[in-house]
């Protein structure tokens, strides 16, 4: 009986990411100007400033334009988050593998890079032809491992 008490005390503390950083987060989109459409490659569509939500593990591209300026694509990309790091931690000390593997099936332990999402959009010069400025995307920076607080 203790077995089977502690193993489901186990399973119940496992998972840690995933319980106390969700499965989704919220990505800001800001636009200067203000009023841009922000479009995502996964069908969401919002007026700058905005926020959306997404799974934790989704990657994407958003495409912000507006009248008179040239449009901007940006790649998102997600990377360990500190707090995630810590949650993975966690598993390893509490939750063990079935922990560990539910939190990376899940993808709690990432975070969106760039969030917020901050584009100076550039006006279209008279006589010059609108056009898309695709971003490179960039490798995101380490992440302390530190918890935020």
């Amino acid at each position: 009986m203790r077995i089977v008490a502690t193993v489901a005390l186990a399973a119940l503390c496992g998972a840690c990411a995933t319980i106390t950083r969700g499965t989704t987060s919220q990505v800001q989109i800001q636009s200067n100007p203000s009023g841009a459409e922000a479009r995502t490659s996964m069908g969401h569509l919002c007026t700058t400033p905005c926020t959306l939500q997404f799974a934790r593990r989704d990657e994407f591209v958003v495409t912000i334009s507006k009248p008179g300026y040239h449009t901007e694509e940006i790649p998102v990309t997600t990377r360990v988050a500190g707090a995630g790091a810590a949650g993975a931690a966690g598993n390893v000390l509490v939750g063990g593998l079935v922990g560990l593997t539910v939190d990376v099936a899940t993808g709690a332990p990432l975070e969106h890079y760039p969030n917020p999402i901050v584009v100076n959009l550039e006006p279209v010069a008279r006589g010059q032809a609108p056009r898309v400025n695709r971003r490179v995307p960039e490798p995101p920076p380490a992440v302390d491992a530190q918890p935020r607080t």
